[in-house]
């Protein structure tokens, strides 16, 4: 396991003494983040828009930024990379900008364990928006086997034909904890036959990497995804940046989701013409979220020092390239580390006999998340009473609500505990054994 000791320390939120398990809504944020943040703002200007020592300054820090993010999931350049507030919006970015696309008798395929961000915008799009342009599209949704809650691929491939567009799944769910093979669905989606404007014969893939990118190890050019999307809140970075990975030559054969200031290519604006900037400054309309920028790419620096070398800094606030196999051996270090927690946690929670556990029974096929149903008290009440106890849950259909409405629950609610790098086996046990405390006296009037 990584030497939580050494990285600890520098997260105020575990100095203050608090159990921090709601890790798959946000992670905490370091200590060197804060201090950048105080250093940034010296010489803070904005950026592509003054020629001031300042103004260039933070433009190098800010570009350089996109080079971190690139790196670090395998895209080719920062030409791949374009960032948004959050996970939601780059999904909501990509329906935008496919929208004049399709076709009447297309069809997207989801699946049942989406977060909402990776099925509205889809449902939206078929249900509300195309329908008044007379373009009629159906949004298809795959099932997942409740009892052991891995995705249906015989389904979802049933679901994929020659009029599909595309295919949107969750690379990890946030509610069953389920690692979901990508590879696999990129060759359905591959077997479609679907004709792009493009000529490529095969259905985009569009994987939403929320849960998978902080967790484990995602090399796009690996897994041969068309579109990915995450957010750098729920891996050490302050909230407000979202990131979206796309091919390049869909990148520029696609139109822009937001359009103003920065994505025109400078002087090039006529009543008869306008002309967009070069990648990835087309996609960046407006003044960005540069701060926010500099701290996520910064944040994914210190997620490779904490995991790889605890206590020393090798990649924060340096220029070294992350070369594939360091984010390969720090990921799975993570990867690793969240097994050992999830481990324990399934190992406590499922000697609780009130308890529903959902999601895999094997700590190898999910991440270090783990969500559960009490047949004598409420989500709600379990939560109210894990916060009394000191432990931070959450409670509630965690965006995951089709999959809840799947279980029949009512309502479609669960508790969830969520654990991440700076978790140590202590914090496991005191989040566990209090869920234990909370439903043991309803135990014995039920067992």
């Amino acid at each position: 396991m990584i030497n939580t000791k050494k990285i600890r320390k520098f997260f105020p939120a575990i100095k203050s003494g608090r159990i921090v398990s709601n890790n798959a809504a946000s992670t905490q944020v370091p200590v060197q983040l804060l201090e950048l943040l105080k250093q940034l703002v010296v010489q803070y200007d904005n950026i592509h828009r003054g020629q001031s020592q300042s103004s260039l300054l933070t433009t190098e820090k800010f570009e350089s930024s996109y080079d971190t993010i690139a790196q670090f999931i395998g895209a080719p350049s920062r030409k791949n990379i374009i960032l948004y507030r959050n996970t939601t919006e780059a999904i909501n970015a990509v329906m935008y900008s496919l929208m004049t696309e399709f076709r009447d008798g297309d069809n997207v395929v989801t699946t049942f364990m989406e977060h909402n961000s990776n099925y509205v915008p889809w449902y939206g799009l078929s249900k509300e928006i195309l329908p008044h342009f007379g373009i009629k599209v159906e949004c298809r949704i795959a099932r997942f086997n409740k009892e052991t809650g891995q995705l249906d691929l015989n389904h979802l491939k049933s679901l994929v034909d020659e009029r599909t567009k595309l295919v949107c799944c969750v690379g990890a769910s946030n509610f069953l904890g389920t690692k979901n093979p990508i590879k696999k669905i990129r060759a359905i989606a591959d077997a479609s036959g679907y004709l792009q404007p493009n000529g490529e014969n095969k259905s985009y893939l569009l994987i939403d990497g929320a849960q998978a990118v902080p967790n484990f190890f995602v090399r796009v050019d690996d897994l041969g995804v068309d579109f990915l999307a995450w957010s750098f809140h729920k891996m050490l970075a302050p909230f407000g940046v979202g990131a979206l990975y796309a091919r390049e030559e869909l990148l520029n054969s696609l139109r822009p989701f937001l359009y103003g200031g920065d994505m025109i290519a400078e002087g090039k604006v006529s009543p008869e013409k306008v002309e967009y900037n070069s990648l990835p400054w087309k996609f960046t309309a407006g003044t960005p979220n540069i701060l926010g920028t500099i701290l996520s790419a910064q944040a994914i620096r210190l997620l490779m020092d904490f995991s790889l070398t605890p206590g020393k800094f090798s990649y924060f606030m340096t220029e070294k390239k992350l070369e594939p196999p360091d984010v390969a051996k720090a990921m799975n270090n993570i990867e690793a580390h969240e097994k050992e927690l999830i481990g324990e946690a399934l190992k406590i929670l499922e000697g609780i006999p009130s308890l529903d556990i959902y999601g895999p029974k094997n700590p190898e096929d999910r991440t270090s998340l783990v969500a559960f149903s009490c047949k004598c008290k409420s989500p709600f009440e379990i939560a109210e009473e894990l916060n009394k106890l000191g432990v931070e849950s959450r409670a509630g259909c965690h965006c995951a609500t089709l999959a809840h409405h799947d279980y029949e629950l009512d309502p479609p609610a669960s508790c969830r505990l969520s654990f991440y790098i700076y978790n140590n086996l202590e914090d496991v046990r005191k989040a566990c054994f209090a869920v234990k405390k909370c439903v043991q006296s309803e135990e014995d009037l039920i067992f």
